[in-house]
């Protein structure tokens, strides 16, 4: 069975809600980051920088929130992708931990970043449901996640761009979602 380590309010709600969207058992280890479990031996032999969330599955573990997911999607989604998709797949994944992670959360460049990040993103929103289309898929865990701190987190008047805000509501309102980001 996949273990998934994770600390309060970490990204590894990311993980558990594509693990819930895939229907796959997994066991859930909250560590205590507050006193330090997450710096214990026992944790650091599987990620010696100590950090979470952290995936085990059978003898191989791995970090990194969208190293994970990508992992996930191989090894669990059933789909057979072409060199190309896995590449789009990885660049909405890496977009949504760099460029939109930072473009949100780091307030300094806030201000200069969002409208960047938001109007392309409103403007394919307002074309299709989800990032790749139609059809849900992995980037709409990775990038939706991050959107969803937004409401969550910050309270960033996100009006003007509509189609992101209807975006946030839907990803929200998956039952996946709400088991995983809570």
């Amino acid at each position: 069975m996949i273990k998934l380590y994770g600390g309060a309010r970490s990204r590894a709600s990311i993980v558990r809600w594509y693990l819930e969207e895939l229907a796959i058992p997994y066991e859930f280890v909250l560590l205590d980051m507050s006193v330090g479990e997450h710096l214990k031996p026992d944790f650091l032999k599987l990620n010696p920088f100590g950090k979470v969330p952290t995936l085990v599955d059978g003898d191989f573990a791995l970090s990194e929130s969208g190293a994970i997911l990508l992992y996930l999607h191989q090894k669990y989604s059933g789909e057979i992708l072409s060199i190309e998709q896995q590449a789009i797949l990885t660049q909405w994944t890496l977009f949504a931990n760099s460029t939109l992670a930072n473009g949100i959360f780091t307030e300094t460049s806030r201000a200069k970043e969002l409208p960047k990040l938001m109007a392309p993103l409103n403007e394919m929103l307002s074309k299709h449901p989800y990032l790749l289309g139609d059809r849900f898929s992995v980037v709409d865990v990775a990038v939706g996640a991050i959107l969803i701190y937004i409401p969550l987190m910050l309270k960033l008047d996100l009006s003007a761009y509509p189609a992101v805000v209807n975006y946030i509501e839907s990803m929200s309102d998956r039952p996946a979602c709400k088991i995983g980001m809570s």
